[in-house]
Formats: C-alpha cells, structure tokens, sequence
C-alpha cells in the first residue's frame, strides 16, 4: 500500500553461534531474531545485559556474519558495500585521538568518508553547531567531558549525512543534561527525516522519543511495536485503595480475581486490577464491609512491558 512507511532496516530470521572452549561446542546467541524500522521514525532496540543487542547490531553493521537468516539495510544486504555509503554509526565506546581537536577529528572522518574536499570545511561547521560545539572546535578532546565526546561521536556519525543512524548506548555515562542534549539530537535528527535506530538499555529515554520498539531477551524478540500501543496494553488498568477489609474478604478478592495484584495490608489495601473487573471488585468489597478510598486509573510504563517480557522469558516452558 502506498501509505504504509517504507521499511529501512530488516531482520529475517536471524540466527547466531559462536565457537566456544576449543571451538567443539557452539553456543547460540540469537534465535529467529525478526523486526522492522521504518523510514523517518526512531526506533529502539532494548534488552537486558546479554540479551543479544550488540551481537545484533554487529550483524547489522557487517561486523559479523549471521549463522542463518538475513539482515537488509535500505533494500540492500548488510554485505553489500553500497550500504556503508548510506549509513552513520556511533559505537557504544568510541575512541578518539584525544590528542586532535573536535574540528580535526571530523575533518578526518570526513576525509575517511569520502566528503568532496570543496564541502568539507562548510559541513564541518554545520555539524559543530548542530552538535552545540562549535565554541570548544579547536580544543583538543583530551579536555573534553563524556557528554561533549558523545557529541562529537555524533556529529562523526552524520558528516558524510547518511540515511540510516545507528547508536549504540548514545545516552551511557551522562548526567541529565547530557542525555536531554543527545536526546534533542536524535530528535532533530527525525525531523530532517533519518531513520534512527538506537540501542539501550535506559527505557525512560526510549518511551520518550522512540516510535516503535523491539525487545530482545535471551536472543530473542518478545514484543516489537508501536510504543504507544505496548504502554496502552498493560496489564493494570486500575488501582483500587480500600480499607476496613477482614482477612478473610482479602483472601475471597485474591481467589476471584486471580490477575488482581494485592499491596500493603491492614487498614488499607491496594488492589491493582484490570479496568474491567473494577466494577465486579467495588461491589465486592463493599458487601465485606469494606470501603473505598479512591479509584484511580494506571498507565502502564515502557518499564512494565519490559519487565513483563523479562519474566514471561524466564517462565519455563
């Protein structure tokens, strides 16, 4: 359909071993790993410690070959060379001559990118003020703070303005401001019409400006979506404060409502529930003897799908 946005970066079943001990055993990393980003959107890709982000990401940049499956950037195989031109990355620790300053380091990259000699200089400073370092561009990155070097990272990631952005972990290791700096930038960054795929572990960043989302746990994808519709698909709809409740109307809420989440005892009680069992609950509690506080609807967080991921993979099957 012609109104359907254009897919940018695509995941086809992948698979992933590595050769561990003695290279006798494998061990597998990825397991039918699948998902989309679309053009023009930021989309981002979240998991615990070692679910299988980065060897991912290593995939996708051609650092690794995938064991089975495929991976396509732009319509093109990640293998293609082609790709390289159309793609700008920022590792999660980058390394810089510290030595240089930022305009030198990214008159390097420029150069490594192949940007004509004749727009080099303009599009250097174009990306030192968009990157709000055009007052430090000639001091070395040896003085530089983490936040000022992930822009710098950045702004080498967009010198030879690619299509496609990859960043890996771009918000590690910075203060408040700094992650709201990074943050404006990536959000720029969809306004001038990129595709953003960003890698992190910190939900609050990516429930803020990530459109659509997957989340990988023990090398697997176990929800991929708009954010929006994961956040509007919690679990809890509301949360119920009663009190005056004896013991034994406690346990008869506990064993009505199975999916009804109990805090707290004594005088008062909340009762997480979902929205379509409040009703059923007021009624309850009120021919027990109890009374109600307050009514209060709850909207799930990014944080409790994540979680709710995490522990539905743990689950034995």
């Amino acid at each position: 359909m012609s109104g359907e946005p254009r897919e940018v970066v695509r995941v086809a079943d992948l698979v992933k071993d590595f050769r561990v001990g003695f290279g006798i055993r494998r061990q597998r990393i990825l397991t039918d790993v699948s998902f989309t980003a679309h053009e023009g959107e930021i989309f981002g890709f979240i998991g615990p410690n070692g679910a299988g982000k980065t060897t991912t990401l290593k995939v996708l940049m051609g650092l690794v070959r995938p064991t089975a499956g495929s991976a396509s950037i732009l319509g093109r195989d990640v293998s293609d060379p082609e790709v390289r031109r159309q793609i700008g990355f920022l590792p999660e620790n980058p390394y810089f001559h510290v030595f240089l300053t930022a305009r030198e380091i990214l008159d390097f990259y420029a150069r490594l990118s192949g940007v004509e000699a004749r727009r080099r200089a303009d599009r250097i400073e174009e990306l030192l003020g968009l990157v709000h370092l055009s007052h430090a561009a000639d001091l070395r990155l040896k003085s530089f703070s983490k936040g000022m070097l992930q822009r710098v990272g950045v702004a080498q990631a967009l010198i030879h303005d690619p299509s496609v952005v990859f960043l890996d972990e771009p918000m590690s290791g910075l203060d408040p401001i700094g992650r709201r700096e990074i943050r404006e930038l990536i959000l720029g960054l969809r306004r001038a019409g990129k595709t953003v795929f960003m890698n992190t572990h910190i939900l609050s960043d990516v429930e803020m400006i990530c459109d659509r989302v997957a989340i990988i746990v023990k090398g697997s994808i176990r929800r991929e979506g708009r954010v929006d519709a994961l956040v509007g698909e919690g679990r809890f709809g509301a949360k119920v404060v009663v009190e005056g409740l004896a013991a034994d109307a406690v346990e008869s809420i506990e064993t009505r409502f199975p999916d009804a989440r109990l805090l707290g005892c004594g005088e008062h009680v909340e009762i997480e529930l979902p929205q379509k069992e409040v009703e059923e609950m007021l009624a309850l509690v009120l021919r027990s003897g109890g009374s109600v506080v307050s009514v209060a609807r709850m909207h799930a967080s990014l944080e409790d799908v994540f979680l709710d991921a995490v522990r539905r993979a743990e689950e034995p099957r």
